[in-house]
């Protein structure tokens, strides 16, 4: 059923309103966090690293394929990180030809900072909050995210154009 047609326009205005002004709010302060480290780190430098701490070392193509970009992507945006010492290429274990990416110690603890500086704002933005709305919150934004994912993935047959 079209959520669009069931009466919850009202709804779904104010809700397609409001991930716009939190998208504009988040650029605008790029969530970074309170102090010295605040704005200290963009997104996709934020989003790569911490991808290279969660998972561990891997190559270009499986590191854009777990963050769902393209390869040449993350290669642009790599580039700045090996050239600033917080991510390191190093050579595959088991295929010395190929180029593994690796978070560095500076890359680590330059990233434990920002998170630790993030970590702060969301306390702060959320202090009101009772412990079940902030975990609410979380699992709606986690299935939010995951939902435009998987519209990114696999775009509906609807949004194709016709073939001409």
């Amino acid at each position: 059923m079209d959520m669009t047609t069931v009466g919850d326009t009202g709804l779904l205005d104010t809700l397609q309103h409001e991930v716009a002004v939190f998208a504009r709010r988040a650029e605008q302060t790029r969530l970074g966090g309170v102090g010295q480290v605040r704005n200290s780190m963009d997104r996709a430098a934020y989003l790569l690293l911490n991808r290279l701490d969660k998972e561990g070392p891997m190559g270009v193509k499986a590191l854009a394929a777990s963050m769902g970009i393209d390869s040449s992507t993350v290669t642009r945006q790599v580039a700045p990180l090996v050239d600033t010492g917080l991510v390191k290429r190093t050579s595959h274990p088991e295929d010395g030809r190929a180029v593994v990416l690796q978070l560095s110690p500076r890359g680590l603890s330059r990233l434990d900072e920002v998170r630790s500086s993030r970590r702060q704002l969301m306390a702060e933005l959320t202090r009101d909050w009772e412990p079940d709305e902030r975990e609410t919150f979380c699992a709606l934004l986690t299935r939010f995210n995951t939902a435009l994912s998987a519209r990114m993935t696999v775009q509906p047959a609807s949004d194709t154009p016709p073939a001409t």
